[in-house]
């Protein structure tokens, strides 16, 4: 029986060249308490104190010093072109999704519903598999979360309320 290994902390850029990695996706590297095996089959029990959106790159700080690289694993990702990619980048953040902005392409997650209506934009979309690492929110954090605007909010977002 193998022992679980504990990680109580993060080593930002620092998994480069570490000797245990392991493979998360977008969802994946965002963690607090988890229990993960590395690629060589170590167990290891994450337990933070706070939730962290890890990047590819970072490595969790085991017990006993050593480091595990995170590596951002592939997943479904839809790739969106088109003649105005700027009118398509707001429909896309006017619903809150995450996104890697690239300089002729969009990618996000997998999403049928939000690809067919890309497309009725005039964008061409195109099913790929890469890592996933879409652009930090407004203040710099990697992760745009959704927000409450709580009980008596009034305000709208273009075409879509809350």
């Amino acid at each position: 029986m193998s022992t679980m290994e504990r990680a109580h902390r993060v080593a930002r850029k620092a998994g480069e060249g570490a000797p245990e990695r392991v493979r998360l996706d977008y969802e994946g590297r965002f963690l607090r308490r988890r229990r993960l095996v590395a690629e060589s089959g170590l167990e290891i029990l994450v337990d933070l104190a706070e939730t962290v959106s890890l990047d590819h790159g970072d490595a969790l700080v085991l017990e006993s010093g050593v480091h595990v690289g995170i590596v951002a694993a592939e997943e479904p990702l839809l790739a969106i072109a088109g003649k105005n990619l700027a009118r398509l980048t707001w429909h896309i953040g006017n619903r809150h999704t995450p996104c890697r902005i690239e300089e002729t392409r969009l990618l996000i997650r997998e999403d049928p519903v939000l690809a067919r209506m890309l497309e009725g934009l005039g964008a061409t979309v195109e099913p790929i598999s890469a890592p996933f690492a879409p652009e930090g929110g407004a203040y710099g954090h990697g992760r745009t979360l959704g927000h409450s605007h709580g009980e008596h909010a009034d305000h709208t977002h273009g075409a879509h309320e809350h």
